[in-house]
């Protein structure tokens, strides 16, 4: 009975498909039905408890899942600290601006990459940086101070 219900000679299956199947494999008792219905009950049981073994062990592995994410972001920053400086700007410095391609003063490939020297008016939050012609004149728009570099006179 337990090798037929486990699926040797097929699927899973119930109490009374399992007898039908005891009888095409030769054997015969008489509470065969009973017994079936039974043991079938007995084993719906322990699927029941496995699945809520299951459940109980879910919030563990959600846990564990949350711990690797938080693992994962702290290496991340870690690496990121170790690789990028801080690029600290002061008033009264002066710096070169890059210039993109989409903008008037483009002029090529092999044109210079940057203008300048503009000096630094205001130092904003955030590493925006307000600049300022050479001649005093400020720029009304904040840069961002990812496109300046430092210029060494």
């Amino acid at each position: 009975m337990e090798q037929i219900h486990a699926g040797v000679c097929g699927t899973h299956m119930n109490g009374l498909t399992l007898a039908r199947k005891i009888l095409r494999a030769g054997y015969f008792w008489m509470t065969m039905e009973h017994d079936c219905c039974k043991f079938d009950e007995l084993n719906d049981a322990d699927w029941i408890r496995k699945r809520i073994d299951q459940l109980t062990l879910i919030n563990e592995k959600r846990m564990v899942a949350v711990c690797h994410g938080q693992m994962y972001q702290q290496r991340m920053i870690r690496a990121f600290h170790k690789k990028v400086k801080a690029r600290i700007f002061e008033v009264g410095q002066l710096v070169l601006k890059r210039i993109f391609p989409h903008q008037d003063e483009y002029k090529g490939k092999f044109a210079p990459n940057w203008q300048g020297p503009y000096m630094v008016r205001k130092v904003l939050f955030g590493g925006a940086l307000v600049l300022s012609e050479m001649d005093g004149t400020e720029w009304p728009k904040p840069i961002n101070s990812d496109v300046v570099k430092r210029n060494y006179m």
